[in-house]
């Protein structure tokens, strides 16, 4: 059954403005305008940003809801995924956030809006490993784009995590994946939306 509802979420120092939200929102409003969309601006805090996800999806129908998430995103979409039955499209998801971005720990810039700063905190590493999921079930409800060219996350740890799921590895890319638009025909396909 395709969805009558898409949530997307953002990744780390990304918003609604980036370029695959846009891309796949203008996609819904000139496709799909009956679609509801929701795209929220997530908090740095891991938990507040799955408690305002949790909060904004409470009353969508479970079998007419699916998931897309980037980077971060991938994996706060997982957990959604996990936690509702729906299906997810995974954008470069993020494996292991808690390891990789306690690097980044202080005071961190907007990527689509530099003048707007805010600060990654020590307890949000924390935060990221107690909601870190386990295993995947049911693999056949997510779909990955994976980028051997991703800079900041590892193809092959990505394609381990999500064994069984329908991949499209591509050999070059990036970790922005800035030539979305030949992979966002096979994700809404997959969601069932074009």
């Amino acid at each position: 059954m395709p969805p009558t509802h898409l949530l997307y979420l953002h990744g780390f120092r990304s918003s609604p403005q980036s370029t695959k939200a846009r891309m796949t929102g203008r996609w819904l409003a000139a496709h799909r305008p009956e679609v509801h969309w929701w795209c929220p601006q997530l908090p740095p805090s891991p938990h507040a940003a799955m408690a305002l996800v949790m909060q904004g999806i409470a009353d969508w129908p479970r079998a007419g809801m699916a998931v897309v998430g980037s980077s971060l995103g991938g994996f706060y979409a997982t957990l959604v995924a996990e936690h509702t039955g729906c299906r997810a499209g995974l954008l470069n998801p993020a494996i292991d956030p808690a390891r990789d971005l306690a690097a980044y720990i202080g005071e961190q810039r907007q990527w689509h809006a530099p003048e707007e700063a805010f600060y990654f905190r020590a307890e949000y590493v924390d935060e990221l490993r107690a909601l870190a999921p386990g295993a995947i079930t049911r693999p056949e409800r997510y779909f990955a784009v994976m980028a051997k060219g991703d800079e900041v996350l590892d193809w092959r740890e990505m394609t381990a995590r999500y064994a069984g799921a329908q991949i499209r590895l591509l050999e070059g890319s990036d970790h922005a994946l800035s030539d979305f638009d030949t992979d966002l025909p096979h994700l809404l396909r997959f969601l069932q939306l074009a």
